[in-house]
């Protein structure tokens, strides 16, 4: 099997958690492929299993079954050591909830990645900067995550998930805790990113976040329900969708 032109490719991916003598089906022989700088939403209802696949696709998590290729390499059952190493060089991670530490600065939050990867200190510093400044917080270097607003967390949130340069960006929910505004703002970095050439794949179960992508994957009961492809606008200025095979 040859996927090495594609950046993830599902094959049967299934996701079976064991609660006591009961099994849970988080995800059932789901398939799919992602292009290099293709901008895809997975978007679906709380429990759907979005937030599973998300997870297995961050190296986070396995499949119970199925295999998942990263650039052409079965990824499904690799080591812990292995995993950490794709994530930190491959991926990066938005999360809803920021999962910034709260005792140090913003700075020093981006700086993070790099520190794990062993980047020198002085190249970790300049480059937390640039990255800061990219999403507006040039201003902020120095304040503590608890001194800015959420919108402001969620900016460091990206700076720090695309310092260490990676292709790919999983995003959980990115807007979830900000206000409407706020939110939009978030996802036009999210628009520029994908601009720039980064593969964006996002999660969430608002529509006009979801819209933001040139494709949408809807996941139901653990399933791929159907999926939505762009077609541009149409005569009256709104975006065009069109269903097509999974």
């Amino acid at each position: 099997m040859n996927n090495g032109a594609k950046v993830f490719v599902a094959d049967s991916i299934s996701k079976v958690y064991t609660m006591g003598d009961v099994k849970v089906h988080a995800l059932r022989n789901i398939s799919f492929a992602i292009e290099s700088g293709e901008y895809v939403a997975i978007m679906g209802p709380s429990g759907s299993g979005k937030s599973t696949l998300m997870h297995i696709m961050g190296c986070l998590d396995r499949p119970t079954s199925g295999s998942l290729y990263l650039r052409g390499k079965d990824i499904s059952s690799l080591a812990d050591g292995e995993l950490a190493e794709i994530r930190n060089a491959e991926i990066g991670f938005v999360f809803q909830n920021f999962n910034l530490l709260p005792n140090i600065s913003i700075l020093e939050n981006v700086e993070l990645p790099m520190l794990y990867a062993g980047v020198p200190p002085k190249e970790r510093r300049e480059r937390a900067v640039q990255a800061l400044e990219m999403v507006g917080l040039g201003n902020r270097l120095h304040h503590k995550p608890s001194e800015v607003s959420g919108g402001q967390r969620q900016r460091a949130s990206i700076a720090r998930a695309v310092v260490n340069r990676p292709a790919i960006v999983l995003a959980d929910e990115p807007t979830g805790n900000l206000d409407s505004a706020t939110g939009a703002e978030i996802m036009e970095l999210f628009d520029e990113l994908n601009a720039k050439g980064n593969t964006i794949i996002l999660v969430t179960h608002e529509r006009d976040v979801a819209e933001h992508a040139s494709r949408i994957i809807h996941i139901l009961d653990g399933e791929i329900a159907r999926v939505e492809i762009r077609t541009g606008t149409n005569g009256s200025g709104e975006q065009g969708w069109e269903a097509v095979e999974a």
